[in-house]
């Protein structure tokens, strides 16, 4: 994963993004709408909200079921059609477009709250993405992102996984996926520190919650 973005973002394409949406949905779902509700806590009812990286975009359409204003920023073309889709058949609108997250494709001071759930390690430039996000964010905004934490351990792991229900060859894929490639291409609660030392957030609060790191950011 480290290799991999050093040259470029990291994105799912084409049969392996259609198989991650009908294999994910299931796993996923009941952690989106927790994700939701964290949203939901945090601002208004007619909060504009920015997910970057949605894939198939199933945080982005629980956040509009709950009537919230919800544009999505996706660098694979493939996700922004099963993601659009996927809105569709949840009889929600969402905005969902193509993009960048080191060159976000939004105005300045749009979002009264930004997401980034499981993505944030693909990004080749994590100081660019969150200087976007910054720059796009209003004042007295928060941005959240999600992601695996690197140094969550073998325990920890397994304990996601129970929680998620999978069986089968997606149980032992899953779990492979998250103790190699996964993790190794995490980040550590100190390597965030010392990339928003690069950035304009200065306000900030970090918290290890199972495997994943939740970093808010406050501007």
């Amino acid at each position: 994963m480290k290799n991999i973005r050093k040259k470029k973002d990291v994105g799912i394409y084409g049969l392996t993004a259609r198989w991650y949406d009908k294999n994910s949905r299931k796993s996923r779902m009941t952690q989106m709408q927790e994700y939701a509700n964290e949203v939901a806590s945090l601002v208004s009812t007619s909060a504009n909200i920015l997910e970057v990286a949605p894939g198939p975009g199933y945080l982005s359409i629980e956040l509009a079921k709950k009537g919230f204003n919800v544009t999505g920023v996706e660098i694979s073309p493939d996700f922004v059609e099963i993601e659009t889709y996927n809105a569709k058949e949840s009889n929600v609108t969402v905005d969902f477009k193509e993009g960048n997250a080191s060159n976000l494709p939004c105005e300045d001071n749009v979002f009264d709250f930004i997401i980034c759930s499981a993505a944030f390690k693909n990004f080749k430039d994590p100081v660019k993405a969150l200087c976007e996000m910054y720059r796009v964010l209003k004042e007295g905004g928060t941005s959240l992102i999600i992601d695996m934490n690197y140094e969550a351990t073998s325990e920890e792991i397994n304990n996601e996984i129970r929680q998620t229900g999978m069986q089968g060859f997606d149980k032992h894929f899953v779990k492979f996926a998250f103790k190699t490639f996964l993790k190794q291409g995490a980040y550590t609660k100190k390597d965030f520190e010392s990339l928003l030392e690069e950035t304009p957030f200065k306000n900030y609060n970090i918290k290890k919650e199972g495997i994943s790191l939740f970093v808010y950011l406050y501007k």
